[in-house]
C-alpha cells in the first residue's frame, strides 16, 4: 500500500485525505504512522482530521504540522446560516442562532435548517418551537420526515453505510415507498447516495445523524430490526459469511441472541489473525469471551471458551511477546478447558503455545517436555504439519540449551522432509514457521560449531525460502 501510494504521488502530485481517526482500525492507524515517516521523500499532502480526544500513535515530526480546529467565530457562523437557509435571515433570527449554537457547525446547519421549515407566514419560527440542542435538532429534523423516518432508523441499524439492496431485503414497504422515501432522505440531506438505483450506496451526512435516528428506535425494535439484518445476510449474502464475519457477530450481539453471535467473532478473530491484523483479532476474541460469560456453564460453552482461548493466545505473542503473562493466561485456561477431553489432538493448540511461552521465558527443561507431548499428539492424530511444528519447537529448546550437535542434525534432518508450498500456512494459526526454525537453528548451530561456511549457505537458503 505504501508502494502503491507513493508511485501515485511521484507520477503526479497527491492529496490524500482521511477523515474520522478517532474510529480508525488499528491496522489503518499502522499504515498511517508508516506513511507518515516516509511523507518528506514524496510529493504527497496527507491530511488527517480526528475530535480532540483522538491521540495520534506516530511521532512528532518536523515536516507534521496540527491545527486545532476551534468553533466557528461570527463571520463564519453568519455565513454558514445564510448558506444552509438559502434565503436572507433576519438580523435578530441570525443572532439567535448564533447564541444558541455557540460555533458548532452541525448544530448551526441543522438549527437553521429546522428555523426554515418551521418558519410561519411571516417567515419566523415560533420561540417555543426552536430545538434547544442539537439532539433535539436532529430529532426534529427527523421527525418532519414522516414515513420516511423508518427508512432512516433502518439504515441507521445497518450502519453509516450501506447498500440499496441490503436496504431493500429489510424495509417493510413496496419498492415504491422505499424509493420515495431514500428520494426524501437524499433530498434533505439526511443522507448522501453514490450509484444508481440497485447499486446505490447511501451514507449518512453526519456520524451524529445516524447516532440519533438508531437512538430514537425502541429497544426492542432495534433488537429485531438487528436480527432480521444477520437473517437476511446469511440467506441472501452468503459469501458476506465468509468475508466479514464481523458484521454478523454484530447484528447478533445487538440482536441480544449471544449463542449465534460467538461463533461469529470467533471467525472474525480468526480471518483478522490471518491477515495479521493482530489488535482486531484480540478485540473480536475478547469480545466474544465477554459475551460468553454472560451464558449458563455447559459443555456446548466449554467447547466455545476452548476455541477463543486458543486462538487469542496467538495475536497476543505477536502484539506482546511471547513470553508475555497474557499468553500464558489464554492457553493455560485453553489447557484447563481442555482437560476432560484427555491426551486429544484437540488440544494440541493450546500445548503448544504453552511449549513456546516457556521457551521464550527460557525454562527449557519444561518446554521440551511441553513439545514431546505435543509430538505425542500430533503422531496420535497422523497430523504431519503439526509434527513438523512440535518438532521445530523441540529443536530450537534443543539448541538454546547447547545441545548443538544434536540440534543441528535433529534440524536439518527435519527440513529435508519439509515442504514450504503445505505447512507454511500454519504459521497464521500457530505464529510459527516450521521450516524458517529448522533453517535457522541449523544455521546458528553450525555457526557456533565452527562451520561459518554451512552457516552462511543455509541462512541464505532459508531467507529465500528455499
Amino acid at each position: 500500500m505504501l508502494q502503491l501510494l507513493a508511485a501515485q504521488a511521484e507520477r503526479q502530485a497527491t492529496v490524500s485525505v482521511w477523515e474520522d481517526l478517532h474510529w480508525a482500525d488499528p491496522s489503518s492507524l499502522e499504515f498511517l504512522s508508516l506513511l507518515i515517516e516516509q511523507l518528506p521523500t514524496t510529493k504527497l499532502l496527507l491530511v488527517l482530521t480526528f475530535r480532540p480526544e483522538f491521540v495520534p500513535p506516530w511521532k512528532l515530526r518536523s515536516h507534521v504540522s496540527q491545527l486545532v480546529l476551534n468553533r466557528l467565530g461570527k463571520k463564519h457562523v453568519e455565513t454558514m446560516i445564510t448558506q444552509a437557509a438559502g434565503q436572507q435571515l433576519a438580523p435578530d433570527v441570525i443572532e439567535q442562532i448564533r447564541l444558541k449554537t455557540d460555533g458548532v457547525p452541525l448544530f448551526v446547519e441543522e438549527l437553521t435548517k429546522s428555523i426554515v421549515e418551521n418558519a410561519g407566514e411571516h417567515g419566523r419560527a415560533p420561540l417555543q418551537t426552536i430545538p434547544a440542542t442539537l439532539h433535539d435538532a436532529l430529532m426534529e429534523r427527523l421527525d418532519r420526515l414522516g414515513a420516511a423516518k423508518e427508512i432512516a432508523q433502518i439504515g441507521a441499524t445497518l450502519g453509516r453505510e450501506f447498500s440499496y439492496e441490503l436496504l431493500q431485503a429489510i424495509a417493510p414497504v413496496s419498492e415504491t415507498e422505499l424509493s420515495n422515501a431514500v428520494a426524501k432522505l437524499v433530498e434533505t440531506e439526511i443522507l448522501y447516495q453514490r450509484g444508481i438505483r440497485e447499486q446505490a450506496r447511501y451514507f449518512f451526512k453526519h456520524a451524529l445523524i445516524q447516532d440519533t435516528a438508531y437512538e430514537s428506535l425502541l429497544k426492542s425494535t432495534r433488537q429485531h430490526y438487528h436480527r432480521q439484518i444477520a437473517q437476511v445476510l446469511e440467506e441472501r449474502f452468503p459469501d458476506t459469511r465468509a468475508t466479514q464475519p464481523e458484521v454478523f457477530a454484530h447484528h447478533y450481539t445487538e440482536a441480544g441472541l449471544i449463542e449465534q453471535a460467538i461463533p461469529y467473532w470467533q471467525a472474525a478473530g480468526q480471518g483478522a489473525i490471518a491477515q495479521s491484523a493482530n489488535a482486531e483479532a484480540i478485540r473480536y476474541l475478547t469480545t466474544g469471551l465477554t459475551l460468553l460469560a454472560t451464558l449458563p456453564e455447559t459443555p456446548e460453552r466449554i467447547q466455545l471458551e476452548l476455541g477463543l482461548q486458543t486462538l487469542l493466545g496467538v495475536p497476543f505473542m505477536t502484539t506482546k511477546g511471547w513470553a508475555a503473562p497474557e499468553v500464558k493466561q489464554a492457553f493455560s485456561r485453553a489447557l484447563d478447558l481442555s482437560q476432560h477431553l484427555e491426551e486429544t489432538p484437540q488440544i494440541f493448540p493450546a500445548l503448544f503455545g504453552l511449549t513456546m511461552y516457556y521457551g521464550n521465558r527460557s525454562e527449557y527443561r519444561t518446554a521440551v517436555e511441553l513439545a514431546e507431548r505435543c509430538l505425542r499428539l500430533a503422531n496420535l492424530a497422523q497430523d504431519s504439519g503439526l509434527r513438523f511444528l512440535a518438532e521445530a519447537a523441540r529443536g530450537a529448546f534443543l539448541a538454546q540449551m547447547g545441545e548443538l550437535a544434536q540440534a543441528r542434525e535433529y534440524c536439518e534432518q527435519r527440513l529435508a522432509q519439509y515442504d514450504p508450498a503445505r505447512y507454511s500456512s500454519l504459521s497464521f494459526r500457530f505464529g510459527l514457521d516450521s521450516g524458517i526454525v529448522f533453517g535457522g537453528y541449523s544455521a546458528l548451530s553450525a555457526w557456533f560449531l565452527g562451520y561459518p561456511d554451512h552457516t552462511l549457505r543455509q541462512a541464505q537458503d532459508t531467507w529465500r525460502g528455499d
